[in-house]
Order: C-alpha cells, then sequence, then structure tokens
C-alpha cells in the first residue's frame, strides 16, 4: 500500500472552488487516493494506514494547491514551436501545419508528446486534454512519465484517409474506456465542424455514445469559422452543432471566441466543456472570448494552452494570468475576472470542463492525489498580502517545485522523476531535422 504525506505546507483546497488560505493543515493519501486534509494535528494515528507512509515531502514556505488542468493541446506539436509563427489560422494550417503532420511517425509523436509532458510537469500541469494524431503512441508517452491525460485521435472529413483515422481513434476510445486506467480518460476527437462534414459528425456522435466517451472539438475559433457554418448549415457553429445532436454527448468545446447570447444558453444548457485559450487566441489573432459572460452563466470553463505551434509553449499559469487580464481589457472593467476566478478555471474549472471533477480539481478526501508545491521564496511573491492574487498575478512556472499525480511524485526539488531530459531532446532534434530541414 503507497502512501504520502505532504506536511508543513499553506494549503489551497479548492474544493467547492474554496481558495481560503489554510495553514497548519497536512494532506495524506493512499494508492493514489486521498484519505484526508485538514488540521495536521488532527490527523490521529486511528486514521492513518498502518504502515509508516512510504513518501513524506516536507512542504515548508510552499503552497500546496490541486495541479493545473490544460483543458486544450496538442501535446507532440511541441515539434513545431517555433517553426510557422506570426501567420493567419487558415495558411498557418494549409500551409505550414498539416503538410508537416503528413510526414509524422510514430516516433516523431512519442518524442513531441513526451517532451510537452516534461514541459508540462514542470510547470505544475497534472492533467491535460489532448487531440492528435497517432493517440495510441500519445498516450503510451504519458503513461511512461505518469502525467494524467485525456487523449484523442483528431478526426478529418477532408482527408483521404478519413475512414482510415475514425476506425483507428474509436477503437482506441473503446480501448481505453473498457480497461478503465486511472490516469488516462480518451475521448473522440473531431477537429471542428468545418473540418468534418455532417455525415461523418453524426457517426461520431454515436460513437460516443456507444462508447460512453466525451468528445473534444474546436467551436466558433474564428469569424471565419462562423461565416463556414452559416454558409454549411445556415446557422452559428453552436447553433448548427447542437441541432445535429452534437450536444446530447458530453462534449468540450475549445476556444469558443465567436458566441452570440443563444450560443451561450445552449452552452450551459447541455452542460458543454469551454477551453478558453487566450495565448493562442492571440497570437492567431482569432478574436478574444466571452468569458466573464460564459462563467457569470454558469458555463464549465477551463484554460488550455493550445499546441507549441500557436502559442509556443505549455504554461498554464501564464494562460491563466493572460485570462484575467483579457477578461478586464475587453470588458473595460478591471473586476470581470478576479484572480480566485482564474486560478479556479486553472484548476477545478478545468476539471469540470473535460468532465473529471468527480476525480481531480480540488484536493478533497475521495479525490485522486493530483497536486503541487509552488515555492513562495522568491522575490515576486512578497510580501504575502494575498498568495492567490500571487498565483495569477506574479507566479511563474519556474515555481512550481513538486508535481504529483495519482500520488506518484512526477518531480521533486524542479528534477523530472519519470522522463530523461537528455534523451528527448535529442530524440526531438531528430524529428525536427527531419520534418523541417
Amino acid at each position: 500500500m503507497a502512501t504520502l504525506r505532504i506536511e508543513g505546507a499553506q494549503i489551497i483546497t479548492m474544493a467547492d472552488g474554496d481558495t481560503q488560505l489554510r495553514e497548519g493543515w497536512a494532506l495524506e493519501a493512499v494508492d493514489g487516493a486521498i484519505t484526508y486534509v485538514g488540521p495536521a494535528d488532527q490527523l490521529a494515528p486511528a486514521r492513518r494506514p498502518a504502515n509508516v507512509p512510504d513518501s513524506r515531502i516536507d512542504g515548508s514556505g510552499c503552497l500546496l494547491l490541486p495541479g493545473f488542468v490544460n483543458a486544450h493541446t496538442h501535446a507532440a506539436m511541441t515539434l513545431f514551436r517555433g517553426a510557422a509563427d506570426d501567420m493567419p489560422l487558415d495558411p498557418w494550417l494549409k500551409e505550414k501545419i498539416w503538410p508537416a503532420e503528413a510526414k509524422l511517425t510514430e516516433a516523431d509523436v512519442y518524442w513531441g508528446t513526451l517532451l510537452g509532458c516534461a514541459e508540462m510537469i514542470r510547470a505544475g500541469v497534472t492533467c491535460f486534454c489532448d487531440m492528435y494524431h497517432l493517440p495510441r503512441v500519445g498516450a503510451r508517452a504519458a503513461m511512461d512519465c505518469g502525467i494524467r491525460m485525456c487523449p484523442s485521435g483528431v478526426l478529418l472529413g477532408i482527408v483521404p484517409n478519413a475512414e482510415d483515422m475514425f476506425v483507428e481513434a474509436t477503437e482506441f476510445a473503446r480501448e481505453f474506456a473498457a480497461r478503465d486506467d486511472l490516469c488516462v480518460h480518451p475521448m473522440l476527437g473531431p477537429h471542428a465542424p468545418y473540418t468534418v462534414p455532417r455525415e461523418l459528425m453524426e457517426r461520431v456522435i454515436a460513437a460516443a455514445e456507444e462508447i460512453g466517451v466525451p468528445l473534444h472539438i474546436h467551436v466558433a475559433e474564428t469569424e471565419a469559422n462562423v461565416a463556414e457554418s452559416m454558409a454549411t448549415y445556415g446557422k452559428r457553429p453552436v447553433q448548427a452543432m447542437d441541432e445535429i445532436g452534437l450536444f446530447d454527448v458530453d462534449v468540450l468545446g475549445a476556444h469558443c471566441v465567436y458566441l452570440d447570447d443563444r450560443d451561450i444558453e445552449i452552452i450551459v444548457e447541455k452542460r458543454v466543456g469551454v477551453a478558453h485559450c487566450p495565448g493562442s487566441n492571440l497570437k492567431l489573432a482569432s478574436g478574444i472570448a466571452r468569458t466573464r459572460d460564459l462563467l457569470a452563466a454558469g458555463a464549465r470553463v477551463g484554460v488550455g494552452t493550445d499546441g507549441c505551434g500557436s502559442n509556443n509553449n505549455l504554461d498554464l499559469l501564464e494562460e491563466a494570468r493572460l485570462a484575467a487580464l483579457i477578461a478586464k481589457v475587453d470588458t473595460g472593467d478591471p473586476t470581470a475576472m478576479p484572480a480566485d476566478a482564474a486560478l479556479q478555471m486553472a484548476t477545478l474549472g478545468g476539471a469540470r470542463a473535460i468532465f473529471l471533477d468527480h476525480c481531480i480539481g480540488s484536493l478533497e478526501a475521495g479525490k485522486r492525489c493530483d497536486c503541487i508545491l509552488v515555492d513562495l521564496d522568491a522575490p515576486h511573491m512578497h510580501p504575502r498580502h494575498s498568495l492567490v492574487s500571487h498565483m495569477i498575478y506574479a507566479a511563474q512556472a519556474a515555481d512550481v517545485r513538486t508535481t504529483v499525480v495519482n500520488g506518484t511524485v512526477l518531480m521533486r526539488d524542479r528534477e523530472l522523476l519519470t522522463i530523461d531530459l537528455g534523451e528527448t531532446y535529442a530524440q526531438v532534434a531528430e524529428s525536427a531535422e527531419r520534418l523541417f530541414g
């Protein structure tokens, strides 16, 4: 029986969105599940496992909080970092990304994903929602290093091998759904309404319902997406997808930038998760999402980095900060998104958006032990008027000292324990050279 105990840290549990700072508390987990979070002096011997804990972490000088949830990314696109910058979305996809992706091998996807996992673990991300080619290979990279992953094979209806992609993605989702792996939560990934024709989309919806997995799809990312939907369906993307039954299953919608009031009503009514990706939306000049309106309406909103081809990093703290700042300037209201709302989007909100809030997103007994320790001993973390404010407006990814997923320590004192960075860098360099020259 593997036991982990973290003592001495200040704690923000995020339970039910609670950002209150707790001092003198401890956390204990057994076999990856949290068994106790509360005052350290009440952790009586009777409540502990009979054996001595296998691992004790001294959290003195740190803040303990739930791990960050990256609600939308394409992890293997670390291979494309810096290779196609400063372009609008349409030519970026058609002229740079899709031609390079046509040359991807299993080794490329494995090492590109592993590099992404290393970057995310070091930035305090404990779970990421991924949409990419060769999902079985990406999932193997995540399993090898121990991070939690929601993989989905990307589905496109505009390519010659569309049927092969559908078969591969559905077989993968069916296999992993049956396995009920504690750290791999499969989805199906129809790319977008404008790349997946209605007939294929309806088959994907039926498959998701039959297998019992959510869908992960780009929705209303640009004004051009809206125009294409109007031309094809006579309706805006959210309303068109609602009409064909997309939201009759659980759906995570990435971006959701161009929404009208009726779109937001549908998103709330149908419990659609929203992955807000402010960095990518800014870089591609896609637009600014109505995040404040979504949250005010009760939508499930998390934050995502998108892939490194359009961001160019996997730093979720940066995304949470951008989300807060952009909401303020977009509305002209400095209270539009306070720090606690942004922190919730990065943790519990992200878990809700990807339909995993029953097991992650907050530090509570019964949930899986996905948590991080953030070093408070840095100039930008003083004076400590508000650690919630500091996490959003001052903290850096490099402040994350320790990352734990499912009760297993993946990084301790900034040292990655499950990934060989030297080998990963070498393999990624080979892939990048072959893909781009």
